[in-house]
Parts: C-alpha cells; sequence; structure tokens
C-alpha cells in the first residue's frame, strides 16, 4: 500500500520519523512521503521530515500545553495551510494516508481527528489513523484528551489502528529510551503491513496485496496489528508448526493492542522465502484465527522475502468490543468523573461598576 503519512504533535512526528525510516532501510517503498505538523516549533526541529507550524497566531510555535480543545482549533483554523503542504505529495499513486498521532498530548489528540475529518472531505482514498493510547501513569489530563479523541477518531477515520503503551514499556527503561523502543516495534509492525504486497521479493503462492489490506480495514472502528518471527526449516514441509505458531504468538503475544481478539475482520500475511512457507501451515493458521476472532472475514497470503526466518504480520479490525479497549475506557471516563470542578475567579468577588480595572 503507498502511503502518505502525516505526524501530528510530538509523538506523532518521532513514530511517523520511524516508520518511514524503517521502509527506507528494508527497501520497501511504501512510505512514499512523510510530513510532522505541529504546534511546538522545538518538537519539530530535530525531526528529518518536511515539517508544518500551526497555530502561530495562538501560541507563538510553544505547543497547546496539553490543552486539546485549543488542539483542535488550531488545526481547525490553519488546515488549509497543512492541505497545501500535503498538496503536491498527494500523487496519483497514493492509495491511502495515514495520520499518526499520540492521543494524550494536545496537539495530537485535538490536531488529529479534524486533519482526518478535513482530508476525507478532499481526498477519496481510504484516511487512516494510527493512534497511540497513553499508559496508566501518564496522568488523569492523557486519559480525558485519549478518550475524547478516540471517540472522534472512530467516527472521522475510515479506521484506527492503535498501539498501547503500557503493552510495550519495558520495566527500568527511561521514558526516552521506553518510547523509541515502542515506536521501533509499531513501525516494524506497521511498516510491514503497508509493505504486503508491495515491494517483495521472489514469487508467492498466494501474495497479500492492498486490496486486501484496504478490504481488511473496511469493517472502520478500531484495530490492531500483531508481528513474531521464528527460525525456519529450509524444507516447507517441516515448517507447518513453525508458521501457526508464529501467527499464534503475533496474536497472543505481539499485538500493538493486547487482549483485542474480538474482531470483525482479520488478515494474516506470512513473510519469508517461499520454498520456506507452509501452505498447510498457512492455512491451518488462517482457520485458527477465524476461531479465535470469531469472525469469518479472515484473508492470508504470502509476503515473499529473502529471510531463513517465518514471520507472521496479523491485521485485526473492529476490535473495540476488547476488553483491552474496555478497560481504558473505563480509565477515561474515571478520569472524567475525577475532573476537580472550575474554581471560582477570584477577581468576581470585586465585581463593582463603581471599582476601575486597572487595565
Amino acid at each position: 500500500m503507498k502511503a502518505l503519512l502525516v505526524g501530528v504533535g510530538q509523538a506523532g512526528g518521532k513514530l511517523a520519523t520511524a516508520l518511514s525510516e524503517f521502509d527506507a532501510e528494508m527497501g520497501f517503498g511504501a512510505v512514499r512521503d512523510a510530513l510532522a505538523v505541529n504546534t511546538a516549533a522545538a518538537d519539530l526541529e530535530p525531526l528529518p521530515l518536511d515539517t508544518v507550524l500551526v497555530g502561530q497566531s495562538r501560541v507563538n510555535g510553544h505547543g497547546v500545553g496539553g490543552d486539546n480543545e485549543l488542539g483542535a482549533e488550531v488545526m481547525d483554523e490553519d488546515a488549509v495551510e497543512v492541505l497545501d503542504a500535503l498538496a503536491p505529495r498527494m500523487t496519483a499513486e497514493i492509495e491511502a494516508v495515514v495520520v499518526v498521532a499520540g492521543l494524550g498530548g494536545g496537539t495530537g489528540s485535538g490536531g488529529a481527528p479534524v486533519l482526518v475529518r478535513e482530508l476525507s472531505r478532499v481526498y477519496d482514498v481510504p484516511i487512516y489513523a494510527l493512534g497511540v493510547l497513553p499508559g496508566r501513569d501518564e496522568g488523569a489530563l492523557y486519559q480525558v484528551n485519549a478518550g475524547r479523541s478516540l471517540k472522534t477518531l472512530v467516527r472521522e477515520a475510515d479506521a484506527t489502528i492503535l498501539l498501547d503503551n503500557d503493552a510495550w514499556r519495558s520495566a527500568g527503561e527511561s521514558v526516552e529510551g521506553g518510547y523509541a523502543a515502542i515506536n521501533e516495534s509499531m513501525a516494524k509492525r506497521v511498516g510491514l503491513l503497508l509493505a504486503a504486497g508491495e515491494a517483495t521479493q521472489g514469487v508467492g503462492e498466494s501474495v497479500v496485496d492492498t486490496s486486501e489490506v484496504i478490504n481488511t480495514l473496511r469493517a472502520g472502528g478500531m484495530a490492531a496489528v500483531g508481528y513474531a518471527s521464528s527460525p525456519a526449516a529450509e524444507d516447507a514441509g517441516e515448517n507447518v508448526n513453525t508458521v501457526t505458531s508464529t501467527v499464534r504468538s503475533a496474536v497472543m503475544t505481539g499485538l500493538s493492542l493486547p487482549n483485542a481478539t474480538d474482531a470483525d475482520a482479520g488478515l494474516v500475511a506470512v513473510a519469508g522465502d517461499p520454498d520456506r512457507i507452509s501452505r498447510k501451515g498457512a492455512e491451518k493458521a488462517r482457520k485458527w484465527l477465524q476461531e479465535e476472532t470469531g469472525s469469518m472475514q479472515v484473508r492470508g497470503g504470502d509476503f515473499p522475502m529473502n529471510s531463513d526466518r517465518i514471520a507472521a504480520v496479523v491485521l485485526l479490525a473492529g476490535v473495540e468490543r476488547s476488553r483491552r479497549v474496555e478497560e481504558f475506557l473505563e480509565r477515561a471516563r474515571q478520569a472524567v468523573r475525577d475532573e476537580p470542578e472550575a474554581k471560582p475567579d477570584p477577581a468576581s468577588a470585586f465585581h463593582n461598576d463603581e471599582i476601575d480595572d486597572l487595565m
């Protein structure tokens, strides 16, 4: 799938960068271009992408301070500027736009849904969102922001692929190191999904193509991507169990949104040397995924690559009924309930027409 990436906010810009770099390193050519958009100039400076600074008239390049209502207003006001920057990149070969954002911060959570809405109005290709859910320790504001943002994104985007920060941060890691590792993990998953059927090496028996990815995501709502890999024997006949166990690992321990296995549709791509991929194993894995997800819409195919390993990329769409999503939404609802009431303005005590204001 030839895609254009748009990173919104600090986390979105970094993840879009990781995706672009993974695609270039692997030589896939699925990411055709990328742009980073932010209200904070300092967050854009280190990125190796073309950038657009929005909200200068409102926040003067200093960010929105976690205020996602302000983030939405700023993006609404400056959407034309962003669309103008994207226009020359939206060539005839672009098959989808992926708006990437952290859903806890102000610019990403507020700006991404607005940008998705505007892109959907202008372009007739799928507009997907790739959203990062904040961890439990990131504070109530981030939970509230993400809950509100996710509710809007799911309505506006053709599908919203989710990454749960809690699932991918290792104990003892620094914050910066943890986020870098998370970005690397997610870049591999989404990067391989975008590349499926694009820059393949060798001839597969039943190669996954762009239409199958789009049709799987047509279920809309929330989606998750899984990945796992294992060493493979040279003879495909010896890799029946390798293929099935790798697909299971991708779903059970490698999903970007853990435990999100109750899905409306699924896709499994088995990557590796075509001579090592067991057709029997791939079909068994596809049937297992049907049973695991409860969906009869599970597609399957090959992703030919020159490798001595078997890898599995699994896409699950329509996972909003999953336990993990419900846990997050309850966390967001509790954060809303715990929000302190607005404090009265002390100046209101001096409301008297006989007292002049200082200014």
